[in-house]
């Protein structure tokens, strides 16, 4: 600090430094900050005095100037006697002695100006010694040490009292005197002042009494708080803490108990401020850190009895567990010491001190003290207190008086609750420091729901300020976590009170289902592991749900569902998590545990639904199984149980249904499964496949009638559940979202979702998603309100273009508006007029249509590309989407097959005697009103009806515009409706057939029934391979429909005339558009008409047993499944239903071990098939195998080539056709047969690109294949199969084969079966030749029948006798040539396009099988030389249609001739030698005896003669360099397609031969045939000898 007295002042003491001295003091004096300049004077003054110590200053100076100062401050003695004391300190220890004098001299100059007194209490006795103040120091100490004895160490003041018991007494009595006077705590302190002074006595143990008198009369809080308050003036502030903290101590001894008298007067101390909590909390026992770790034991133990809980016991051991609990909880019973803390705790909440209270909870652990009942309900009460007025003005319910409480009577309780506003700020607080122990009070419980129910109306209704409405958001979520951490886990605690439980839904059901799952949520996730308590009763609960569940059967439902109510009623969460994982693992449960629910609140009810779709999100469960083909079985269970419960009981929806629509968003449609259940059990829709047809026929007409006939299980009493589905799907705007995100989800599931799944999964999940959509939006459309209906569905195009959704979905959910629409349209025009006549509703009906469907027509454009709408109009298009089965046909046996059944009843009732009366009349009552329903319903489908067909009789005419051609047209049909709907659903099936049906009726102009027919049934694998499960059952529906009608046809001449005979729908020559030659000859005749469907069931058996061929589990299933709904119609020939027969039944044999589930189906199949085999007939009585030649060409060129693998272009050739009908009229008129062969060659045929070869040998391979298979023994027959089976795909794939030349060879085989066993072992080569000769003799007969067949062709024909003549030279040239070649020509499919490239492997196997079975390894053979005869005819056949085909130059053709004969003869040349080379080798595997080599050389043999040979001979063999075609046939190959050309004329060659000598021929393959095997079976020797023969033969 810097000096305030300058060296300047010191040396001019006398002249300015005295006095600039004197200033500075007196400023410094005057100074207002006292503490300031207090001290800046001390160092003044100790600076003048150190000044004169040092000898700068005469001590006389000194003196004079501080007498001068002294008069400025009244402590200016003081503050120099402190001076003088430092100085005396710092002097003393200096070893200089003038300084020391200097000092003295200071010291003696100013005792006048300092009281002796003062100088004796500062400085050092010897000093006081030295300056002569006193006689001698040492007395003086004695002396002090004296009066200090005295003062401090002798008892004046009495603390017993028994030491001065008169004035305790006294004291006692004041204390103790009646209060309710005029007397004071003023009064009284004087009093006990007085006694104090009178008796000395201790005036802390006078304190120490007052609080004893205040503890026994605690009512007189008023007197003894101001008495202590005034006492404590006269005390240190501590004293009194000390004093309680000492009453406190005497208690802490183990055996002491602290009275509660003593916790309340300090709590009211504490409340008073009269001590502080700090102070006094030392005091008390036991330590904090005891609590906390007495916290952890409670947790730790509590643990250890959920795991005694869960672990399973056996039954020795349960009963020394049992004993040893005991013992200890004995030792647990000894009474724990005495919480001091927990009772001051008790205190304070009493007597309503919340802000101590408060403090000395948060010193413990969470919830720690509130676990202590008595603080618990110390607490509720002070709640009660606090809530009571704002209660009693919004919580009581009407009619409920209650009991009022009384507010606390001191002032310092926290302030009564008059807003919701205030309850935030003290109550909530309260109630989280209560936790689960609100479950102490049950009334406040309901008390604080009913407030927070009350909050909720007022937080609901609208029309407060902004700022409330925050205040209102800030308590809504305070409001949450109260119920999250105080009413959840206090109802968990309570004893199934199904009160409380009830009471507590009437608040959550006013929270949205996001906040009641996510508090549900909470509840069973986090809050059962905050507290020990909570978690004893989890463990609890599930052992009570375990022991339940063990137990529970169908029969003891009702007992057990009480048993599961009462569980509930307090830990519903726990206990539904435990019984859904039993569900999900045993779904027999499933109806009991629905059954035993009904004892539940309606709060279970809801956590039930949280828990349910908690189990379904379960992330760590797999939704499909092992095999990764099926969905889960826990999945199925969940769902099923969500049906039942949801239907029986009146659970909320909305969180279900939400889920399902987040789990469609995110691309996963397991869960619509859940969907799926819950409106079939709701609503009553069940969407099944399994629906038989009179089922389906229900399903057509109206509501009643679907109700009765139309479903499963009788559906009674969904009309509760189905509101509240649609409730909840309204309420939530949910119903639309839903249908499109499955309408979108359907792709989803094969692009997205479905990856890396199995197809088989994939195809389930899928026909999942497509169900749901159709059950979904069958219920929407059935349960919806028009207006409501219309208002959420957007327009078509919207919905496509927009929403992406498909278009046969888009329509399914606009079809019921429609309908909607133009009723309510029509219903509007009949009330505007009243004219009643038929035609009147008519037309009305026909306006509203035009009304309502046109902006359709419109919005329809947008969907597909304009050149779409070149062939069918928007209105045919729009037409056929919007209309459904109930608007074509009423379903006249369903309505009397119903009512029938109820005439049966109403029969049954009268009959039963033992029906009281009053029920006989109630139910004949019900039978009667339902019978007249379904009367009515059908008088009025049946005017619906009639009303559509006349709009349809209207339409027709701009339905097909056929801008391209007519085949675009079909094929834009089937491609835009008939496919995408005939899939979509069973009623969609019929539908799509009946309509077909229905275009064709109506004359419909450019719709060609036949070309649409037999695109249908021409080739189905790619349809059947594309479909899924249910996909394939409706598919099968729609051919079953179509396939009826065609047998209806089919069946009687009659019926064909009636209604196609005139149709144009049956006309044969296309013509261009707008054209309707109605010529008769135009028209396909019935027998034709038969031929074709045959070839139609042909081409259905060849798909068939292609797609059973392939070994792919989608195409075997799905075939499968469609044969089983064709059944009924299909098939109808025996030998086409016998091939089916063997290949099922091969897939039987296959499937067994691998594909169960293809092995049931075919088992099925196979079951139903053979007891349809009865109703079977052979083909002849068919159609007519044997028809006059006018109509044997047409069927035989209609069973034509139809490559099962190749792809339909029928297109192509119509268009072609067209172009050239102009010329062709006059010839077809004229030859009305060719003309048909023609047509249908080129529209019928499903594959014209492919050349078939023989027909024989596709079907003739196959017949003597399956008899090899009868025939051959052990290992043989093995290799046979596996050589034989496997290349029947292929090459019925590559072979069109002619359909009539199987069932030939069937009925051939069944007659020559003697022969056969004969000609098994021929034993000589005499044998052998005359074998031969019966062939060649056969062949020959078999070329004259041709000729003569050629020759009794129609009078056109006979006019042209001389090509005839020319042919047959010909052919018996050509017969020649073939014998001196070797005949090496082999009936080889002609230039085989298929576009699938085939291994080289397959080929050879199949050219192999070609030569087993035609040639017979006799190089010259028959069908060489049919072949050849087959071209020429059939070409001349060809030539005449076609007159203006200019001819060839001869040279030209013979140049060709002579170059395929060269061929052909160096080819033969070839074979020879191959031929013995292999004889060789053959006769040296004999001799080492093995069978099996020399079968593999033949193979080897066939397949290098077969494949080179043939390949070479199909690419030289196109029909245009054919030596044996005449010019004008080349000509007309440059018009046609060459393969398809060579592959008609075989066919037709074919059929002609089979016709005439069908017997013969197959008796000649038989013979073939079984040479061929002998050779095989019976080694070398045998295949030598046939060797030599068939050279003789060559």
């Amino acid at each position: 600090m810097a000096a305030l007295l300058p060296a300047e002042w010191i040396k001019n003491w006398e002249k300015g430094g005295k006095s600039e001295f004197v200033q500075l003091c007196r400023a410094l004096s005057e100074n207002k900050n006292h503490d300031v300049g207090f001290r800046d004077i001390q160092q003044a003054l100790y600076e003048l005095a150190y000044h004169v110590v040092r000898g700068n200053l005469k001590h006389d100076q000194a003196s004079n100037v501080l007498g001068d100062v002294i008069e400025f401050r009244e402590d200016m003695p003081s503050i120099l006697a402190d001076v003088f004391c430092i100085l005396d300190i710092e002097t003393s220890c200096l070893e200089e002695k003038n300084k020391r004098d200097h000092f003295t001299q200071l010291v003696l100059a100013c005792l006048y100006l300092v009281s002796d007194t003062v100088l004796k209490e500062r400085l050092d006795p010897e000093t006081l010694e030295s300056l002569g103040l006193i006689k001698q120091s040492q007395q003086f100490n004695q002396k002090s040490v004296k009066i200090k004895t005295k003062l401090f160490y002798k008892q004046q003041k009495f603390n017993l009292l028994r030491e001065e018991n008169e004035g305790y007494a006294k004291l006692i009595a004041e204390l103790g005197q009646d209060l309710s006077g005029n007397i004071t705590s003023d009064l009284i302190l004087e009093n006990i002042k007085s006694l104090i002074g009178c008796f000395n006595l201790d005036p802390n143990r006078v304190l120490d009494i007052i609080l004893e008198v205040y503890e026994c009369r605690p009512e007189y809080d008023d007197f003894f708080v101001p008495l202590i308050e005034s006492y404590m003036y006269m005390c240190e502030p501590q004293t009194l803490c000390h004093i309680l903290g000492f009453k406190f101590k005497f208690y802490q001894d183990p055996s002491g108990e602290t009275p509660s008298s003593l916790y309340r007067v300090a709590a009211v101390l504490l409340q008073h401020n009269l001590i502080d909590l700090e102070d006094l909390y030392v005091h008390l026992l036991p330590g904090d850190n005891a609590i906390i770790e007495e916290h952890k034991r409670e947790i730790v133990e509590a643990k250890q009895i959920v795991r005694k809980l869960t672990m399973v016991v056996l039954s020795s051991e349960k009963t020394e567990e049992k004993e040893k609990e005991k013992e200890k909880e004995e030792e647990k019973t000894e009474k724990p010491p005495d919480n001091q803390k927990l009772g001051l705790l008790e205190a304070l909440l009493k007597i309503g001190d919340w802000h101590h209270a408060q403090s000395i909870m948060d010193q413990m652990p969470p919830f720690y003290s509130t676990s202590h009942k008595p603080i618990a309900i110390a607490l509720c009460q002070l709640v009660h207190v606090t809530i009571e007025p704002l209660y009693r003005r919004v919580g009581v319910p009407k009619g409920a008086k209650g009991s009022p409480i009384s507010s606390l009577p001191n002032k310092r309780a926290p302030k009564q609750a008059e807003s919701f506003e205030e309850l935030r700020k003290e109550v909530f607080n309260m109630l989280c420091y209560l936790g689960p122990h609100l479950s102490h009070d049950p009334i406040l419980f309901a008390k604080v729901v009913r407030l927070g129910k009350a909050f909720m109306k007022e937080f609901q209704s609208d029309g407060s300020k902004q700022e409330d409405k925050e205040k209102m958001e800030t308590l809504f979520s305070c409001l949450l976590s109260i119920t999250d951490q105080v009413l959840l886990p206090s109802l968990s605690l309570m004893d199934c009170n199904a009160c409380m439980s009830e009471e507590l839904w009437g608040m959550f059901k006013t929270f949205p289902y996001q906040y009641r799952y996510r508090l549900y949520g909470q509840w069973k996730n986090e809050t059962y592991n905050s507290h020990p308590l909570l978690v004893k009763v989890k463990a609890q609960t599930i052992d009570r749900a375990k022991y339940i569940m063990k137990r529970l059967t169908k029969e003891n439902v009702k007992p057990s569902g009480r048993q599961i109510g009462k569980l509930s009623h307090s830990n519903p969460t726990i206990l539904f998590d435990y019984i859904l994982s039993q569900i999900q693992k045993y779904d027999n449960l499933i109806t009991p545990v629905v059954d035993s629910l009904k004892y539940l609140t309606s709060l279970n009810y809801d956590v039930l639904a949280y828990c349910i779709i908690e189990a379904l999100a379960n992330p760590e469960k797999e939704r499909m199984k092992h095999d990764d083909t099926t969905i889960s079985s826990w999945l199925q269970s969940l769902a099923s149980f969500c049906g039942a419960v949801f239907r029986k009981y009146p659970i909320e929806l909305a969180g279900l249904l939400q889920y399902v629509a987040n789990q469609l968003k995110a691309g996963k449609s397991f869960d619509l499964l859940i969907l799926k259940e819950v409106v079939q059990k709701m609503a009553g829709i069940e969407i099944t496949e399994e629906m038989t047809m009179e089922q389906l026929e229900a399903m057509t007409g109206g509501e009643q009638l679907k109700a009765e006939g139309g479903y499963f299980g009788q559906i009674r009493n969904t009309k509760k559940s189905s509101q509240r589905l649609k409730d909840a799907l309204l309420d939530h705007d949910l119903a639309l979202p839903l249908c499109l995100l499955m309408a979108q989800q359907r792709n989803g599931v094969v692009f997205q979702e479905g990856g890396e799944k199995h197809l088989k999964l994939v195809g389930k999940l899928y026909d999942q998603c497509h169900d749901t959509l159709v059950q979904f939006g069958g219920f929407l459309a059935s349960n919806l309100s028009t207006e409501d209906y219309i208002k959420r569905v957007p327009s078509i195009d919207v919905l496509c273009n927009e929403f992406h959704t498909p278009h046969d979905a888009a329509f399914f959910l606009s079809r019921p508006m429609y309908a909607h629409h133009i009723s309510s349209k029509y219903d509007e025009l009949k009330k505007a007029e009243k004219g009643n006549k038929q035609q009147h509703k008519v037309h009305k009906y026909i306006t509203s249509c035009e009304l309502v469907m046109a902006p359709v027509h419109e919005a329809v454009i947008s969907l597909h590309l304009p050149k779409v709408w070149d062939d069918i109009s928007p209105q045919f298009y729009a037409t056929f989407w919007s209309l459904t089965m109930y608007d074509l046909a009423v379903p006249h046996s369903s309505y009397d097959r119903e009512v029938n059944k109820l005439k049966v009843q109403m029969k049954a009732i009268d009959d039963n005697q033992e029906m009281p009366p009053n029920k006989k009349k109630k139910e004949k009552e019900r039978c009667t009103a339902l019978q007249d329903k379904l009367l009515e319903e059908e008088k009025k489908q049946l005017e619906h009806v009639q009303r559509v067909l006349q709009r349809l009789k209207l339409e027709k005419d701009n339905w097909l515009l056929a801008k391209s051609t007519k085949n675009e047209t079909i094929t834009k049909f089937l491609q835009l409706c008939i496919f995408p709907r005939c899939i979509f659903s069973a009623i969609d099936a019929v539908y799509c057939a009946h309509f077909v049906e229905l275009v064709h009726q109506q004359k419909t102009p450019n719709f060609s029934t036949l070309l649409c027919y037999d695109r249908v049934f021409s080739d189905i694998i790619y349809t059947v391979a594309s479909c899924t499960e249910n996909e394939a059952s409706r598919y099968g529906r729609f051919l079953c429909c179509m396939l009826e009608t065609v047998t209806r046809w089919h069946s009687d001449r009659v019926i064909y005339e009636k209604e196609c005979g005139n149709y144009p729908g049956f006309l044969t020559i296309l013509r261009a558009t707008g054209f309707d030659g109605g010529n008769k000859a135009d028209q396909l005749d019935y027998e034709n008409f038969r031929h074709v469907v045959h070839k139609w069931h042909y081409k259905l058996t060849k798909a068939s047993v292609h797609c059973l061929e392939t070994g792919e589990y989608t195409h075997i299933r799905n075939i499968l499944i469609v044969l089983t709904k064709i059944l009924p119609w299909y098939p109808k020939v025996l030998n086409l239903g016998q091939a089916l027969e063997r290949r099922v039944h091969k897939i039987c044999q296959e499937e067994k071990e691998k594909r169960p589930d293809l092995y049931a189906l075919a088992m099925g199949y196979s079951g139903q098939l053979k007891s349809r085999k009865p109703f079977m007939i052979p083909e002849n009585e068919f159609h007519h195998k044997d028809p006059p030649a006018r109509n044997a060409v047409p069927a035989t060129v209609q069973n034509g080539p139809g490559g099962a693998g190749m792809p339909t272009s029928l297109t192509i050739n119509t268009v072609r056709l067209e172009e050239g009908t102009t010329e062709e009229t006059a010839d077809k008129l004229k030859e009305k047969s060719q003309g048909v062969v023609k047509v249908i060659n080129k529209t019928v045929n499903a594959t014209p690109k492919v050349t078939t070869s023989n027909g024989n040998s596709a079907s003739n391979s196959k017949i003597i294949k399956e008899k090899d298979e009868k025939e051959k023994s052990g290992k043989e027959k093995d290799k046979e199969k596996k050589d034989k089976t496997p290349a029947a795909t292929p090459e019925m794939k590559a072979l069109g084969k002619d359909g009539k030349d199987k069932p030939k060879e069937e009925r051939a085989n069944k007659e020559e079966k003697a022969r056969e066993i004969k000609e098994k072992t021929p034993k000589s080569d005499k044998e052998k030749e005359k074998v031969k000769k019966e062939e060649k003799a056969s062949k020959e007969e078999k070329s004259k029948t041709v000729v003569t067949i050629i020759e009794s062709k129609s009078t056109a024909e006979k006019e042209r006798e001389k090509e005839p003549s020319r042919e047959r030279d010909l052919a018996k040239e050509m017969k020649s040539k073939e014998n001196a070649k070797g005949g090496e020509k082999v009936p080889v499919a002609g230039s085989l396009k298929s576009p699938v490239p085939r291994s080289e492997t397959s080929e050879s196997e199949r050219e192999q099988k070609r030569r087993k079975v035609d040639t017979h390894s006799s190089p010259s053979h028959s069908s060489t030389v049919k072949d050849n005869l087959n071209e020429l005819k059939e070409s001349s056949a060809k030539h005449y249609i076609n007159h203006t085909t200019p001819t060839l130059s001869k040279s030209k053709e013979r140049e060709v001739e002579k170059k395929d004969l060269d061929k052909s003869r160096e080819r033969s040349r070839e074979r020879e030698k191959k031929d013995e080379k292999d004889r060789k080798d053959r006769k040296r595997d004999h001799s080492n005896s093995d069978r099996e080599v020399p079968q593999d050389s033949t193979k080897r043999r066939k397949e290098e003669n077969g494949t080179t040979g043939s390949s070479k001979h199909s690419k030289s063999e196109s029909p245009s360099d054919s030596p044996r075609l005449n010019e004008k046939e080349k000509e007309k190959n440059k018009s046609k397609s060459s393969g398809k050309e060579k592959g008609d004329s075989i066919k037709a060659e074919k059929m002609e031969k089979s016709s005439s000598g069908s017997k013969k021929e197959s008796r000649h393959d038989k013979e073939k045939a079984e040479k061929k095997e002998k050779r095989d079976s019976t080694g070398g020797k045998e295949e030598k000898k046939h060797h030599k023969s068939s050279d003789k033969h060559r």
